[in-house]
């Protein structure tokens, strides 16, 4: 979450059998719905007023199964060795202010390049980005790819720290991790616990469905946006992104956080230093704008990009997709998490319904989501 100048959580969803509310953590951002506005995400545009999502089941870690660990950890040098994390790390994770909140940033590199999430910069063009040592300098927005909830902001300073962005495919499950961040404005604040789960798929309360997502149990809360998840060689393995609130009973869903991979954060952060643009996202994209519909039979297209994938198979504004590879596509989340596994290139069959009643099965070669 991003800690907006009022601080609650924002969003709602589902956590397999567990209901959870998936509320992004840049601070306070309105209530436990969202507003009925469009937005992409994978190359659709959903229109969630409270979009149901399921995670997908992690990715298997090999060996993570097998005997006891031979080699316990000796609890002083662990203790330690977070220590000289922290002090090692504090100088790279910054605060991000905009008129609406604040979040936290990680600098990514010697030039003043601080990667965060792109829901904690928003549409602002200029922010405050104050160091661990308490000084402030202007940054300016380098880019922003919403589609995986990357931005890049980047300030002219002396000094500056860059952190390691590790490589986030050699996680194992019960790896220590430290979150890192401003939670509530609490500047370079410090929660500690391992790696729950690896290649989730989460939906954002937008509609983005984020692929390669970390589950951790380090707390995360509203201002940790765009903050660093760091494991025990002081690398930075992730950016953590969303929390889970049970709206059963209100509140936070404790030791549930969400990360984007540093693999991924990487992937798009280079782009947008590059070039200010995303080119190769790596993502699947049907190139239609799609809302919920109220009998849960398919979702409506309302629009059709020119010249994209569904255009060239015929796909029409006023159709419904009811399946895509024979798998139903009741809602916009459940659309955007089929499509979040898919590759460019791959040819889906795309189970339609036209405004007639009429239905088709029309095959469509899928492109790269843009950005």
């Amino acid at each position: 979450m991003f800690a907006p100048r009022q601080r609650s959580t924002r969003g709602v969803g589902a956590l397999s059998a567990l209901l959870v509310a998936i509320v992004l953590i840049v601070g306070a951002c309105a209530a436990a719905t969202t507003s009925s506005t469009g937005s992409v995400a994978n190359g659709v545009s959903a229109n969630p007023s409270t979009v149901p999502v399921s995670l997908s089941a992690p990715t298997a870690v090999p060996g993570a199964s097998g005997s006891p660990n031979q080699n316990p950890v000796d609890a002083g040098s662990l203790q330690s060795s977070m220590v000289a994390i922290i002090k090692q790390l504090t100088p790279s994770v910054v605060v991000i202010e905009t008129d609406s909140g604040l979040g936290s940033g990680v600098i990514y590199d010697a030039t003043g390049d601080i990667v965060t999430n792109a829901h904690v910069v928003g549409t602002a063009k200029s922010f405050k980005v104050t160091l661990s040592n308490g000084k402030s300098y202007t940054g300016s927005l380098v880019g922003s790819y919403t589609a995986d909830d990357i931005a890049v902001v980047r300030i002219t300073a002396p000094g500056l720290a860059p952190a390691v962005f590790g490589d986030s495919s050699q996680l194992s499950v019960g790896d220590f991790v430290l979150a890192m961040g401003n939670p509530l404005g609490l500047q370079s604040s410090v929660t500690e616990g391992i790696v729950s789960a690896l290649g989730r798929q989460v939906s954002e309360p937008s509609g983005n469905t984020l692929p390669d997502v970390i589950q951790t149990s380090a707390a995360i809360n509203p201002g940790n946006s765009g903050g660093a998840l760091v494991d025990l060689l002081g690398q930075v393995v992730g950016i953590p992104t969303l929390a889970a609130t049970d709206p059963q009973i209100g509140g936070s869903a404790p030791g549930i956080g969400f990360a984007i991979s540093s693999n991924r954060a990487k992937k798009i952060a280079d782009q947008l230093i590059a070039s200010g643009h995303v080119t190769n996202s790596g993502r699947a994209y049907l190139g239609v704008e799609i809302t919920d519909t109220t009998t849960g039979e398919g979702v409506s297209v309302y629009s059709v990009v020119a010249g994209g994938p569904a255009d060239t198979a015929g796909i029409k504004a006023g159709d419904l997709i009811v399946s895509i590879n024979g798998q139903a596509t009741p809602d916009t989340s459940t659309l955007s998490g089929i499509l979040v596994g898919l590759e460019p290139g791959n040819v889906i069959k795309v189970g339609i319904q036209h405004a007639d009643g009429t239905t088709a099965t029309v095959s469509v070669t899928l492109g790269q989501l843009p950005g």
